[in-house]
């Protein structure tokens, strides 16, 4: 297993008011070369998108390094529905077999 200074860390835009993604704007290697890239991104952001309340966030992944933002973005999107999807179903399954045992009471 690689250590923690060799994952990669996408870095993610997104309004800490509306909850609204920016999207993915850098796949970065490294802890601290994400933290550094964060740092960067926050302090390079306007006034206007700071009052707006944008800002950053790191979430490790397993995207390669340097990857393309849309890209990313896009991949990312697709296994947050996914996983999104099989946490509802999980639910309704237990639901479902909850109500189906109370009515066998």
């Amino acid at each position: 297993m690689t250590g923690k200074s060799e994952s990669s860390f996408a870095v993610v835009r997104f309004n800490k008011r509306t909850y609204q993604s920016g999207g993915v704007v850098a796949v970065i290697k490294g802890t601290k070369a994400a933290e550094i890239i964060l740092k960067d991104f926050d302090s390079l952001k306007s006034e206007k998108s700071r009052r707006a309340g944008w800002g950053y966030f790191l979430e490790k992944t397993d995207l390669p390094p340097g990857m393309d933002p849309e890209k990313a973005t896009k991949l990312r999107q697709v296994r947050l529905d996914s996983q999104e999807s099989r946490a509802l179903c999980s639910v309704s399954h237990k639901t479902i077999r909850s109500q189906g045992k109370a009515a066998a009471s």
